[in-house]
């Protein structure tokens, strides 16, 4: 899955947020509505996009469904992991994102790209140099 990072410009402040919603090692964020294939993406990631690229992940944990409130609450791993930024239009609320969609993690990253400023980062994928 996929989503937008409403308001963060950048990693670390997607990393600030999450930090304030871990409750358990877990971190919730809602949603209006359950996604019909929410069998299948518990153990997948959510995908987070930051101005307009596809940045971190998070390991979906599982669903619940907030019948009071009306809304689905997303459960996920409170690990962030940055992954090889690749462009990623905006969309409202979370859309599906293929296995082959996805981009890799920057673990294990011998390049030492995930060193890079972000804004370098992004200017080098944009040009294919990485």
């Amino acid at each position: 899955m996929s989503k937008v990072a409403v308001g963060c410009a950048n990693l670390g402040v997607l990393q600030r947020r999450n930090d304030g919603r871990v409750t358990g090692g877990v971190v919730t964020i809602t949603t209006r509505f359950m996604p019909k294939r929410a069998g299948e993406l518990i153990g997948g990631s959510m995908f987070w996009i930051i101005k307009h690229r596809i940045t971190a992940r998070q390991t979906i944990l599982g669903f619940e469904a907030d019948a009071a409130a009306r809304k689905t609450i997303i459960r996920l791993d409170a690990r962030l992991v940055p992954v090889r930024g690749v462009p990623k239009r905006a969309h409202q609320g979370w859309r599906y994102l293929g296995g082959d969609d996805a981009p890799r993690d920057f673990e294990g990253d011998e390049d030492g790209l995930a060193a890079l400023p972000p804004a370098l980062l992004a200017k080098l994928a944009a040009l294919a140099l990485v």
